[in-house]
């Protein structure tokens, strides 16, 4: 969706991590930084993130 605040990145290494497009830099989720992720793993994790970012906005909205 282009409200979107996580997407994928592929490193170098064919490794995969999330990234918050505000800050390009990888999320970070209970303390552990989402990167060197099987595509599936980071796949799903943005869509979890995605889906709590929609969620939280939608509270916030006057």
């Amino acid at each position: 969706m282009p409200d979107d605040r996580y997407t994928l990145r592929k490193d170098p290494d064919g490794t995969w991590r999330v990234v918050d497009i505000f800050t390009d830099l990888p999320a970070v989720v209970h303390s552990q930084v989402m990167i060197l992720m099987d595509m599936e793993e980071a796949d799903d994790i943005v869509d979890l993130l995605n889906t709590l970012d929609r969620k939280r906005r939608a509270e916030q909205a006057p």
